[in-house]
């Protein structure tokens, strides 16, 4: 019991309550917008699936990271794993909103691209820490791409290009912790530019031509500008202090598209104001930090690269979900990390701060 005691002791609580705090504004977020519609069944998915995920948390804290560092044989089962689980959507999940992206067990749905994201940091942290003095080597480079370019691909036929973009800036911001060069770095930026042309004249879809044009034209409020439009007078209304939990009319009278996900920052700045929005910014950044520091300190590769990877994968989703919300990035489908409504999103991202929790620990 003491050493049980000794062990809990030694977690970061700080990084936890953080972590705990943002799911729980997701909560009264997501109970807020459910008001208008009648309908608490989210809600209490979300709720179950923070339970289950915060007890994933602890559990993961118990058995030693190094089992990740030193079997390289078990990040391939888990790789090999995560892409037959997204070859598998193509089969066996349902189209929602034209997307094969989740698999329904009952009445809940399991997003696997959640979990390839945290597997790619456990990858990408194994294979550079073991090279980390060779980055010198293009071919490090390439193949490091290739673990990252499978899954991308299986994800963006789904069609998927929001979590494929966070992908590449994972694999990228992992890259650049390692070690890259300046001119490796420079070619790879020439590389994306080019791959973009190419995906525009070959491979996006209409609709995702439509909301990266109308981005810089805003031509059509009613129709794909709408949602964007209805967020930015979602923000502005809130005003200092909000409106009140349950009173944001654009949330409440649905004129804000998908206040549980794409939109739940707008929600939130709506309902509670500049203020609320400063403490949402507050324990993100907690969050960052703490996850930061525990990378600052950690005195070899693999829990270094883990912990800035994870730290790359949350600030870039943080990052493109504000800039969508408000109006600085197109609308590209990604929820705000421990907030927007997701089951898999909390059990993969409490299974990695229970990883990164082991680390502190040992």
């Amino acid at each position: 019991m003491k050493s049980f005691l000794l062990h809990f002791k030694k977690l970061d609580w700080v990084l936890t309550g953080s972590a705990l705090f943002l799911v729980g504004i997701g909560l009264v977020s997501l109970y807020s917008s459910s008001l208008g519609k009648g309908d608490f069944l989210n809600f209490q998915k979300q709720a179950i699936f923070f339970g289950v995920a915060v007890f994933l948390m602890f559990l993961l804290t118990f058995f030693d990271w190094r089992v990740l560092r030193e079997d390289p044989y078990l990040i391939l089962v888990l790789y090999f794993l995560c892409l037959l689980t997204l070859a598998g959507l193509f089969f066996f999940a349902q189209e929602i909103r034209e997307v094969r992206g989740w698999y329904k067990l009952g009445p809940l749905y399991i997003d696997p691209r959640e979990f390839a994201k945290i597997v790619l940091i456990i990858l990408l942290a194994k294979y550079f820490s073991m090279r980390h003095v060779e980055m010198y080597r293009v071919r490090h480079i390439l193949l490091s791409g290739f673990y990252v370019l499978l899954p991308a691909v299986l994800i963006f036929l789904q069609p998927d290009l929001g979590s494929v973009l966070i992908l590449i800036a994972l694999w990228v911001g992992v890259l650049i912790i390692s070690g890259i060069k300046l001119r490796h770095f420079l070619i790879l930026v020439l590389c994306f530019l080019l791959i973009f042309i190419l995906s525009w004249s070959f491979l996006l879809k209409d609709y995702q031509k439509e909301r990266i044009l109308t981005f810089f034209y805003p031509i059509d409020p009613l129709g794909i500008s709408w949602s964007q439009n209805q967020a930015k007078i979602a923000i502005g209304s809130g005003g200092l202090f909000g409106q009140g939990i349950g009173q944001g009319s654009q949330t409440q009278y649905g004129f804000l598209t998908e206040p549980q996900t794409d939109f739940i920052f707008s929600a939130i700045a709506e309902e509670a104001g500049l203020l609320g929005v400063f403490f949402l910014f507050f324990l993100l950044s907690i969050l960052i930090w703490r996850i930061i520091k525990i990378a600052i300190a950690s005195q070899s590769n693999f829990p270094r690269l883990f912990a800035s990877g994870l730290a790359v994968l949350l600030i870039s989703q943080i990052f493109i979900h504000i800039g969508m919300n408000l109006g600085l990035l197109p609308i590209i489908g990604i929820s705000l990390p421990l907030v927007s409504y997701g089951g898999s999103n909390l059990l993969a991202t409490f299974a990695a701060l229970g990883i990164l929790q082991n680390i502190k620990i040992r």
